[in-house]
């Protein structure tokens, strides 16, 4: 364990450099990372869980993945631990992402398939299950769930970091809510499981230092006249990877590195262009890092499809509590363990446009993702996919040279199918559903939507008709007038 005097100390060397409060995290978890050689599989008697969980960003931007945006902290644990290749999540926006987390079920299903949605009465969560089995259970942070009786966490006030200010340093931390829950918890030898939801790299763009990244080289996610708003928002992946840096810093400095799995995610795609809103893969594809020393083998890597459903399951399996039948998730502790290799054979995901701030038209969308491919269906490709982001792009380029005014169409106007070669194509730039040799293929993947579909109760244009009648009773007032 770090003595106070160490880390105040260590803070103290980084005060001239705006990010040099990351350092650190190299300082303090360094050794963390280096005691662990090896695999091995054998679980703490019952471990610690700490989720970290960013806001809008497109996991191919990060350094890890090969994108611009420096992550050292994230890069740390991932040569601790397993860096997950493919990830995917339930909803390319937040409240049904994060209700699929917290429940294990799929956003139909759990009735929280809407933006600013609320789950069944009947419905239970992460909270429900381990505090049964003896655990303390918090969430700091963006919260977007609902209702209050389905997510009964323990509540902390930090780590969603207000646009506007900076999160003052004081005794060496930030975040000292957080820090004191996880102290409390082991001072009383209480298992924990603590989520921490922040709000980078999140619109609007204002925290991190933008500079470094103003030649960045844009994604097929990007257009041109974007190239300034893309350096903020890479700049805010950085402040988020800091944020990491210090929860990661945290557990060492508490001597429960051992003990603790510590799970980085990156949530769903960001607000640019064919990323969050929508079904293409860079939209609902999430980055995810596990470090668990002893467990999981350092440095390792797997492309098995997991998917955010399964972290509830995982969980209760490492934790030793019983796995009810009800949820639509599955526990992957296998792969972390390093005892198997593979997980799903598919991924699901869907859109509900009907709901988000600003829509038109609805617009549902429904997808499978597999080994290869991806199948997306649209639900209402009669009408335009219109939303404030959609249409101030179009705008924005209605000016510009014939491919980029061609390329925003695309945007607004979609068939009825879509298949891409994620593989090839993680951007889904290239519709390949109307190539012959594919039929097949697109054939299978359709007929397998339409099964997950009927399982989930699914009715497609039906269900995105009434989606209003499952958004939160906090949210109504914000939408009176709303078309």
């Amino acid at each position: 364990m770090c003595t106070d005097a160490v880390r105040i100390d260590a803070m103290s060397k980084c005060v001239s450099n705006p990010f040099g409060w990351l350092s650190i995290s190299a300082f303090l978890i360094g050794g963390w990372l280096a005691m662990f050689v090896g695999k091995s599989h054998v679980l703490a008697e019952r471990p610690n869980f700490v989720f970290i969980l960013a806001d809008d960003c497109s996991y191919r931007d990060l350094e890890l993945y090969g994108g611009p945006a420096k992550t050292p902290n994230i890069n740390r644990l991932a040569e601790a631990g397993m860096t997950f290749q493919r990830c995917y999540q339930a909803a390319p926006m937040c409240s049904p992402t994060r209700h699929a987390l917290y429940t294990g079920m799929y956003p139909v299903r759990s009735g929280a398939h809407p933006n600013h949605a609320k789950a069944y009465e009947n419905v239970q969560s992460i909270p429900h299950y381990l505090t049964e089995g003896g655990y303390r259970v918090g969430l700091a942070g963006k919260t977007h769930i609902a209702p209050l009786s389905v997510f009964p966490f323990e509540y902390l006030k930090e780590f969603a970091d207000p646009p506007d200010q900076d999160v003052p340093v004081v005794d060496g931390w930030r975040y000292h809510d957080v820090l004191s829950f996880m102290q409390e918890s082991a001072e009383k030898k209480q298992p924990f499981c603590l989520f921490l939801c922040s709000n980078e790299p999140h619109a609007p763009y204002t925290k991190g230092e933008p500079k470094p990244y103003r030649d960045a080289k844009l994604s097929p996610q990007q257009f041109d006249f974007q190239r300034g708003e893309y350096a903020r928002y890479l700049a805010e992946i950085t402040y988020f990877d800091g944020q990491v840096g210090e929860v990661a810093a945290m557990v060492d400095h508490l001597g429960l590195k051992d003990e603790t799995c510590l799970v980085v995610a990156t949530e769903q795609g960001s607000g640019f262009p064919f990323g969050k809103w929508t079904c293409y893969e860079i939209g609902v594809a999430s980055g995810m890092v596990v470090s668990w020393p002893n467990v999981v083998q350092r440095g390792s890597e797997t492309d098995a499809i997991v998917e955010y459903t399964d972290v509830l399951p995982t969980f209760l399996e490492a934790a030793d509590v019983e796995i009810p039948d009800t949820l639509d998730g599955r526990s992957f502790l296998g792969l972390l363990q390093g005892k198997t290799k593979a997980h799903s054979k598919y991924a699901f995901s869907i859109q509900t446009t009907r709901g988000v701030n600003g829509y038109r038209d609805p617009y549902g969308i429904r997808t499978v993702v597999g080994k290869q491919y991806r199948y997306i269906r649209n639900l209402f490709p009669e009408n335009q996919f219109s939303i404030p982001v959609s249409r101030k792009l179009f705008e924005s380029t209605r000016e510009m040279d014939e491919e980029t005014r061609s390329r925003a169409a695309r945007y607004l106007n979609r068939p009825a199918e879509e298949l891409y070669d994620v593989i090839a194509d993680p951007y889904c730039q290239t519709n390949l559903a109307d190539q012959k040799d594919l039929v097949t293929r697109k054939q299978e993947l359709s007929d397998e939507l339409q099964r997950w579909m009927r399982k989930q109760g699914d009715t497609g244009r039906q269900v995105e008709l009434g989606a209003h009648a499952r958004q939160a009773d906090w949210y109504k007032p914000l939408r009176a007038g709303q078309n």
